[in-house]
């Protein structure tokens, strides 16, 4: 399955005056970078990826439409899956790519 052009229009929007932003195909998706670390992906899945604090993954959690991250069959601290309901609405999505921006811009630039 191909991403969601929409929903990467929406992010893109969302990013704009963002500086040092990257878009990068990845994983069937379409990831989104701030000075070379990802922030949120556009997941070829449906619906997004988000980098959050590993210290803050369980309590994010908590939040409806979320689910862990997993690669090789293995939680992933600091990544979530969000679903297509978690991110309808603008105020949801802002919610989101405002917690992955803002935790991929305190990382050391790559």
């Amino acid at each position: 399955m191909a991403y969601d052009e929409e929903l990467a229009f929406r992010i893109r929007a969302l990013l704009a005056a963002e500086v040092g932003v990257d878009e990068v195909p990845m994983f069937g998706g379409l990831a989104f970078l701030i000075n070379g670390n990802m922030a949120v992906t556009v997941s070829g899945k449906g619906g997004i990826m988000v980098r959050v604090p590993p210290e803050e993954t369980s309590t994010l959690l908590e939040y409806p439409h979320t689910a862990p991250m997993h690669m090789s069959a293995r939680e992933t601290l600091g990544w979530l899956r969000v679903f297509e309901e978690g991110i309808a609405s603008d105020r949801q999505l802002t919610r989101w790519v405002t917690i992955g921006a803002d935790y991929a811009r305190r990382l050391p630039p790559k």
